[in-house]
């Protein structure tokens, strides 16, 4: 359970990545616009409100601190976390304003733009389409790591095989020691078979030794 929990960072590298740079994009727009001529008014930057609060900067940190955890952590569990992060703030900034208009938000203000394509533009860079793309991004980014790659899965295998064959080879109280030398040995006769064994043997044969030999050291034993 625990190889299956780890990831490789480099799997969440590019959608984190990206998700970083799209929530710091959503979150200074509103404040940065006016320098580029594209945003919202007022025309002024740096211009703080509640409602650009609630609007842009809270899904903003939400998808910024989602693609951190996306882009730096290796456990799979934490790494879905942040993606479900980012995805929240990403619905928040494509949906965000139409459901806060039931708490009296009026919006971080009208775009600036003078035509309608332009007004389109900056309505989609800094919420419907902004939100969107930080979905996907945050949807690809958990389906990633809800698999199991096939060289996590080789990793594992291995390292389980590995830790049996540890396991198999430890020592466990006394052992007899094994034949290694690919023979098989005889069982060695007793009683009365081992003397038909003795008179059926032919005479260039070796003989056995008598198991009733009970010579002691030294004394010659009679012929039978």
């Amino acid at each position: 359970m625990t190889g299956t929990m780890r990831v490789p960072r480099s799997r969440g590298a590019l959608s984190g990545t990206l998700l970083v740079l799209l929530g710091l994009w959503g979150g200074l727009l509103p404040f940065a616009g006016p320098y580029l001529d594209f945003g919202f008014s007022p025309d002024e930057p740096w211009v703080y409100t509640i409602d650009r609060l609630q609007l842009s900067v809270a899904p903003a940190a939400a998808t910024v601190l989602g693609g951190l955890i996306v882009l730096a952590v290796a456990n799979r569990a934490v790494a879905m976390a942040g993606a479900w992060l980012a995805a929240l703030g990403g619905a928040w900034f494509a949906v965000g304003g139409p459901v806060a208009a039931l708490w009296d938000v009026q919006g971080v203000g009208a775009p600036m733009g003078t035509g309608e394509g332009r007004r389109l533009a900056e309505q989609l860079a800094g919420f419907t389409g902004l939100g969107v793309v930080v979905v996907f991004l945050a949807a690809l980014a958990l389906g990633r790591m809800a698999v199991v790659g096939v060289r996590e899965a080789g990793m594992r295998e291995t390292g389980t095989r590995e830790a049996g064959t540890r396991g198999a080879h430890e020592p466990f109280g006394e052992r007899a020691p094994a034949d290694t030398s690919g023979t098989t040995q005889p069982i060695p006769a007793q009683g009365r078979y081992a003397r038909h064994a003795r008179e059926e043997r032919g005479p260039f044969e070796p003989k056995e030794p008598d198991p009733y030999d009970q010579r002691v050291a030294g004394e010659r034993r009679e012929p039978r």
